[in-house]
Order: structure tokens, then sequence, then C-alpha cells
């Protein structure tokens, strides 16, 4: 009798599902459920001009991997019950309404209710967990597939029907902000506001399934939790359209949020630190612990605030917890100084990193470093693929930074070890022609990327020697760029302001002349681009745009012509839409990438590398930015972008090229540091940019 009464449902549903999309009133969401799962297929914004669907569509058009299962408001969790435990996935409803705003499912003896409501400010969903039957039961490893649309196949289609996706697993302060990549408005937002969301997983991720080119299926994980018989708990949040950040935020506090934000997330020892709580109303209660130690807290208005001397280096997570038992935090880093840790890391380098064997063709090379086996990787040993782990490409970023750390320093050894990499990279990474490869074997991965890392080297060894030798390899390295790869790469990192000041200075007024014109013609090419990006080694990303609108800038400020200035302030909103501002130092300011775990970590793995260090090419455009527009606001961005990733560095010396930071990826466990110390120091090049001029 039942199964007849849900064929009856279903078909009825299956006719108002022809109808189109459902919506309420005035209501700015508008959905589809799939009948025979009960997820929501397609989520959008009433009257989007871009008719967006904020969701990734699971019928394996979009992704041929990607099946019903991971349908909106599906999930899974473990139950233990007495010794047994059992992975159990919620798909298959026992009811679902006409229209699909209500639906249960049951799995072992839970029973699953999702209710929705459309109303004139958004949608909520609701979803309660009941212990139905006579025994007490463990849940945990709890997800809810959340598949937001985060995904690249081509930057025209990015602008307009794709987002950024900034999750912030903040307890009972939780929330997603998704920003359409073009940055045009209305984006989505999601806020917990019953029950919490303690992090976050990723799944579909792998060479074989779109590579690079998908963020992969998001899940919001919920807390363990133990049921009693009859005991039920609930999560809620609320679904919503808004015009920006600050929207974003003055929506979350109107529907009763919290946020908390600090001066800063890393912090030397013996700062003070300034954390702070802020509601729209004022809270029945409000106490703060310091990694699970009380600290004052002071009110101003309805702003809780913490102010505390850090003394102790590592990891510090300062807890909220208000209104009864609801809580969130921040998670911030103390170091014991970062002129120190630079130069533990410069020191590590020169001392560990530096190939010392004449027999080896690879003499004098900065290599990748394998923490595990607490050696340099020789990228010819069959564990792991050795493209990305080479003794070339970014790995250029070591010996940048032992050149400007030697025009603060003036340190002998430094420059001994800086004269042996530059032999190297000359004579084994180059032809005569200056042709220049990823190894030494001088075969395939002649990539347009290493010219410019290259070049860069080589003007300012150029600054620590005095040499015009160095200033003519450069020139001869960029002319060599232009030629094979053309005027329109998007390269990172092409060393426009110190090439032409190289050159400036060394009195090769010709030369000078001949490179601006292979700058103004390439500035020229990203100008008439615009937002449509071409593909590079990925179809589209942050380092396709940051690399841009850096160029432009610097260009802008070579030339004075207003056109290029014009040109970044139109992309700069697409590239802040890559970076979040949760109050952790892995995500504040950090732009969005998930694929670099895989091409340059020992473990291979795909999923959100918060921080990557080319997330700071980000903070390089910021502080530029300020220098052309006198917006000091970009400055203290700037500082803050490159401070952040100082945690990929730590006391000793040794580095990470990647912290994995989603809980699970593909039901492996993550948040690690890899044990490659790879390519991160470029972002204490980038640091000394923006904080030394360097």
């Amino acid at each position: 009798m039942r199964n007849g009464l849900l064929k009856k449902l279903g078909a009825a549903f299956n006719l108002l599902m022809i109808a189109g999309l459902l919506s309420a009133g005035n209501s700015p969401i508008e959905l589809k459920v799939n009948s025979s799962t009960g997820a929501l297929s397609e989520l959008k914004i009433h009257r989007d001009v871009r008719g967006m669907n904020w969701l990734v569509r699971v019928d394996g058009t979009q992704y041929a991997w990607v099946n019903e299962n991971y349908g909106w408001g599906l999930g899974y969790f473990t139950v233990t019950k007495g010794r047994e435990s059992i992975k159990k996935e919620w798909k298959n409803p026992v009811e679902i309404s006409a229209d699909g705003m209500n639906v249960i499912y049951r799995e072992s003896d839970i029973r699953i209710q999702i209710k929705r409501r459309l109303g004139e400010d958004g949608l909520v969903e609701r979803y309660t967990f009941t212990n139905i039957g006579e025994e007490a039961v463990s849940l945990y490893d709890m997800g809810i597939y959340t598949p937001f649309n985060d995904n690249y196949p081509s930057a025209q289609e990015c602008m307009n029907s794709r987002a950024n996706v900034q999750i912030w697993e903040g307890g009972n302060a939780a929330y997603v902000n998704a920003i359409r990549m073009g940055a045009y408005v209305p984006h989505l937002g999601l806020m917990v506001t019953e029950g919490a969301v303690k992090s976050y997983e990723i799944w579909e991720r792998g060479r074989r399934k779109a590579n690079s080119h998908t963020r992969g299926i998001f899940a919001l994980n919920m807390p363990d939790m133990q049921l009693k018989p009859g005991e039920s708990y609930s999560l809620e949040w609320y679904i919503f359209a808004h015009e920006g950040n600050d929207d974003f935020c003055n929506k979350l506090l109107e529907r009763g949020s919290v946020l908390v934000s600090c001066d800063k997330y890393v912090y030397q020892k013996g700062e003070v630190a300034r954390v702070e709580l802020r509601s729209l109303k004022p809270l029945k209660t409000c106490r703060a612990m310091i990694n699970g130690v009380p600290v004052a807290v002071k009110r101003k208005g309805n702003r809780y605030i913490i102010e505390t001397p850090v003394e102790q280096a590592g990891e510090v997570r300062f807890d909220f917890y208000y209104n009864g038992n609801r809580q969130t935090h921040a998670d911030c880093l103390v170091i014991n100084s970062t002129n120190e840790l630079i130069q533990k890391r410069v020191n590590f380098i020169r001392t560990n990193q530096q190939m010392n064997n004449p027999a080896d063709s690879r003499d004098g090379a900065y290599m990748v470093y394998d923490n595990e086996g607490d050696s340099i990787y020789l990228n010819d040993t069959p564990n792991c693929n050795p493209v990305d782990r080479d003794e070339g490409a970014e790995r250029l970023g070591m010996g940048v930074l032992l050149a400007k750390q030697y025009l603060l320093t003036k340190d002998s050894a430094l420059k001994e070890s800086l004269l042996r990499y530059a032999r190297f990279v000359r004579h084994k990474l180059q032809t005569d022609e200056y042709v220049t490869y990823s190894s030494v074997d001088q075969k395939q991965r002649n990539r347009g990327y290493n010219y410019m890392w290259v070049a860069e080297f080589y003007f300012q060894m150029y600054k620590v020697t005095g040499d015009r030798l160095f200033v003519t390899d450069g020139y001869k390295t960029l002319k060599s760029m232009f030629r094979q790869f053309g005027h329109g790469f998007y390269a990172i990192g092409i060393p426009v302001r110190l090439g032409l000041q190289s050159l400036k200075e060394a009195g090769m007024e010709k030369e000078y002349k001949d490179l601006l014109k292979d700058f103004i013609r390439t500035g020229d090419i990203f100008v008439e681009n615009g937002l449509n990006y071409p593909a590079h080694e990925v179809n589209y990303e942050q380092s396709i745009v940051a690399p841009a609108i850096l160029f432009l800038a610097q260009l802008y400020l070579g030339t004075g012509i207003q056109k290029y200035l014009d040109e970044v302030k139109r992309q700069m909103p697409v590239l802040e839409a890559f970076n979040g501002f949760q109050p952790s130092y892995h995500l504040n300011e950090v732009a969005i990438r998930h694929w670099d775990g895989h091409w340059f970590g020992k473990c291979e793995m795909f999923g959100d590398t918060f921080p990557h260090y080319w997330s700071t090419v980000t903070g390089a455009v910021y502080y530029y930015y300020a220098l052309c527009t006198g917006d000091t606001s970009y400055q203290v961005r700037a500082e803050n972008v490159v401070r952040n990733n100082l945690c990929l560095f730590f006391e000793d010396g040794r580095a990470s090229c990647a912290y994995m930071y989603p809980y699970k990826i593909d039901g492996v466990k993550a948040q690690f540091y890899d044990p490659y110390a790879n390519d991160q120091d470029w972002a204490l090049v980038y640091y000394l940019l923006v904080n030394k001029g360097l």
C-alpha cells in the first residue's frame, strides 16, 4: 500500500517539476528537487540574468562520475551500536511530499528528516536525525553533500556560472560564502542557524576525474554524537542571495549569527593578539578560552574582545562560548620571529638542499627535500612522478630567496652558494640560445613559466654582484621566452619592474627600449583579452588572473599609461573573489587552490591546499596596487596574505609545499603538511617584496 502511495506522489511530483523551478512569493531562491532521491538538483537565484545553477549536476551530464548519490542534502554517517560500526548513506527516501519540501529517509535505526521552507528572505533546510531504535547509538564521520558549482570549464563560463566557495567550519557560526567567479552579483550564502558544522570533506578528485579542473564535491561535516533511543539532533541552515562580502556579513548578523575576526592571524612571540566576536544584538553570555585555558573577554557594545599577549610558539585556538551552549572560534599561529624564521629557512636550503656532488650533473642545484627521509629527493628515483619535483622550474624560488636574503645580510656563504647555483642554471638548465628547461637532461619541459623565474634570478644576481653579465642573461632569457611563446602568455612573476630597472642601471639603453616594447605588446594583449583569460596548464585559476594584474600594475608604474591601471581596476574584483575572510591563518586572504598537493607533494593528493605558496602572488598584486593607487588598505591586505603563508615554514628551517586542509579527501584523512619541501619558498620571496620592497 505504501509503495502505491509513493508512486502516486512521485507521479504528482514529476508533473510539478515539469512546470519548472519551485519558488515562493518573493523568495530570492528557486529550486528543483529530484523526485527519486529527495535531493536538490537545481538551486538558482530569482531574476539572475545569467541563470546560474549553483549546484553541480549530479545526473552524469556535467561529470560522468558524479551521480545522484551526491545530490544536495544526501549524505552519510558511520553508526556504532555495541561493537559494530557500519557506514551508512541516505539516498532513497521512504517518504517524500509532492513538492519535495519534506523528505524522510531511514538508515539502520536512524530516521533522517529534511524539511525545506522557502520564504521572502531565502531557503531554510532542517536536517533532523532521530534514533528510532531501542539502543543508544554513536554517529561519527557525518557528512551532508553540498555540491556547489566550483570548477573550471573555461574562463568565459567561470565568469558567469561558477563560484569560488569559501567554507568556514565555525561550529554554531559556520557558513559558506559562494562568490561568482566573475564577481557579478548576486552571490549565494549559507549560514548555520541551529546545530554545528565542524569540518568539510572533498569527494571525487583525481587525475581521471577532471584533473585540476574541478574542486570536487563538498560535504559539510557535523559533530560526532550519541543518540539515546528516541533522541534527536538537528542541523538547520539558511540559504540566501547577497550582493558581496559586506552584504553577506550583514545578513549573517541580521539572522542572529556572529562573526569572529583577528587583527592578524600569524603573530610573533610576545605580540598582543586581538580577537573580536561581533553580533548584531547583545549576547546573553560570552566567555572565551585560549587552547582550553579561560581568558578575559571585554565587551564594547556588541563586540566581545580578547586582548592577550601570546608567549608560546605554535598553533593557538581562540574559542568563544556564547548564548548558552553555542561555540565558534578563530585559528592563529605564533612564531618566534619572522626574521629568524626566514634566516633559518635560508640556512637550511644552503646546507641541506643544495646538491654537493661534482660527479652529479645536478651539482649546485637547489633540490626538493624529503622531510620524512631527511634527505634531498633525487627526482630520478621511482617513488613518485618526477614532474614538478625536478631541479629547475619552481625550484628557482630558492635561488631568488637566497639572493634577496643576501641583500639584507651580506652573508658571504650565501654569495658563494648563489654563484654555484647561477653556474648550474646557466649551463645545465639553459642552452647557449637561452632555451630554458626544467631539468638537466634538457628534454621536454620547456615551459614558458621557467623563463620568468630564471630571469628574476639573474636580475637579483645583478643586485648581489654588480656584474652586468647577469643583466644580459636576464634580458636574453626573456627575449628567448617571447620568441618561443609569444606575447600572450600569462606567465607567473614576469619581472617587469626589476628587469627594466636592472637594464637602466646597467646602462643598457638599447635593450631597455627593446624589452619595454615587448612588455607593452604583452600588456596590450592582456588589456584586449580582459576577463577572457586563455587556458594555460589549467583552464582557469588564481595564478592566471593574479599574474595578469601583477604584470599590468608593474607596467603602469613603469610607463604611466592609464589604460593599464584601468584594466587592473577592472580585473581586481575577479582576483579578490578567490580570497575568503574566514578567521584562520590557513584561510584568511588565502586564495583557493586545490591541486598543488598532487603535483608538488610527496603524498600526491588532490584537494584544497590552504595555503599553497602561489596564493602569495595575490599579495604581490595588492602590494603593487597600493603603489599604483595610494590605497594603503591593500598594503595591509598584502601583508596579511604573505604573513599567513609563513605557516609553511618551521622553526628548524624545514618547510612544506602545501597544507592539505579538508578533514578528508575521497575518504582519506587530510589536515597535514606534505612532507616535501618543494616550491614553497616563493612565499618568502613575495614576503620580502611586500615587507622589504625587495
